[in-house]
């Protein structure tokens, strides 16, 4: 008999409500919506959305020169925690890229 291990449950909830929330955003419901389509409680819905905003501030992965081809009009492509990338091209201007990073992490 194995053992289940709260924390396990705990990461794999949050995953599972990271998932809903990046697929509300992307179906452009509105969340009341969202929520009676796919049998959610608005509560749920917002109680977790403002769980998972204040759990951990946005981290950016290392990518390595090399590992994959950045067209040459980037000059910085950052791989975000969820998976997606941030290509920032050469001639970027300074306050730009602040604005965009700070909406990143808010």
């Amino acid at each position: 008999m194995s053992e289940s291990n709260p924390d396990q449950r705990a990461v794999s909830k949050s995953d599972q409500w990271h998932d809903r929330l990046a697929e509300q955003e992307r179906s452009g419901l509105s969340v009341k919506r969202f929520c009676q389509q796919q049998g959610l409680t608005e509560y749920s819905f917002y109680a977790w959305r403002k769980r998972l905003r204040s759990a951990a501030p946005v981290r950016f992965a290392l990518v390595e020169r090399g590992a994959q081809q950045v067209s040459a009009e980037f000059g910085l492509e950052l791989a975000l925690a969820n998976g997606d990338r941030l290509r920032i091209g050469t001639g970027v201007d300074t306050k730009t890229l602040r604005t965009v990073l700070e909406l990143l992490r808010a």
